[in-house]
């Protein structure tokens, strides 16, 4: 009887972890997507071009990070770290490219001290950020981004 309660567990374990794991990668549906879609364009049309300073959290200048802190509290009630650092330890890792979701997190490692950077992908191979030249723009991801592209995550 031992014996058949112990299978009986692992076999319980297992279908809860099988559960669990689908849910964690599960795409998001077109409703959804739209609806992220259009907060992060709204968003967007609020922020746009404001200029990017060092440590900014403001309209008068936000640097990468607070923009992203800005968005995901008021937009998904969702509160982000305050650096790019701890934002990328947030949520689940997103490993292929193919599986990318409109309002994940992109990093990227950029320059010769790996200074850390983050937007969030809009789809489409773009992806909305505070840029360090031209303030808070949409971008696409090419070749000079795919380059520095350190990880995609999650945390919505």
């Amino acid at each position: 009887m031992l014996k058949s309660n112990r299978f009986l567990l692992k076999i319980l374990l297992l279908f809860i972890l099988i559960i669990f794991t689908g849910c964690s990668s599960a795409r998001i549906n077109e409703r959804e997507k739209k609806e992220r879609t259009a907060k992060i364009t709204t968003f967007y049309r609020s922020w746009k071009g404001t200029k990017y300073r060092l440590g900014g959290t403001t309209k008068s200048g936000v640097d990468c990070s607070a923009l992203m802190q800005h968005l995901y509290r008021e937009k998904f009630t969702k509160r982000l770290p305050r650096t790019t650092k701890d934002m990328a330890r947030e949520g689940s890792k997103v490993k292929k490219r193919s599986q990318w979701e409109v309002g994940d997190l992109v990093f990227f490692k950029i320059g010769w001290k790996r200074t850390h950077h983050v937007g969030v992908y809009l789809g489409d191979n773009r992806f909305l950020h505070a840029s360090t030249s031209k303030g808070v723009i949409v971008s696409e991801i090419d070749k000079y981004w795919s380059k520095h592209l350190w990880q995609v995550r999650r945390v919505l």
